[in-house]
């Protein structure tokens, strides 16, 4: 079942540095606006960029999508296995980003 308007996704996480990103800040709990359109994580990524990013979103983000590097996990699993940016989402969803770029 998608995510029905106005309910919340239970935690967006970042970790692997990507945190320093969103003023440190590890676990977000949101509820996202109501749309239209059930949430898909293309959506939810415009919100995040907009809504909860805070500095160098060149590092987060690269077009639509998060830029090469940055592991998107749905409740413990590979977005790729999930649909990538169309998986629409569900009550209850985890969603973990991890950035996997460190500099030397």
């Amino acid at each position: 079942m998608a995510l029905p308007l106005n309910s919340a996704v239970r935690s967006f996480c970042f970790r692997g540095g990507a945190e320093l990103l969103f003023d440190g800040v590890k676990k977000h709990q949101v509820t996202l606006p109501s749309q239209p359109e059930p949430w898909d994580i293309r959506n939810l990524l415009k919100w995040i960029k907009t809504n909860l990013l805070k500095e160098r979103p060149e590092l987060f983000m690269q077009g639509e999508s998060v830029r090469p590097g940055i592991l998107v996990l749905i409740n413990d699993a590979d977005w790729e296995l999930m649909g990538e940016l169309d998986y629409k989402l569900q009550d209850q969803d985890n969603v973990l980003f991890i950035s996997t770029l460190h500099g030397g």
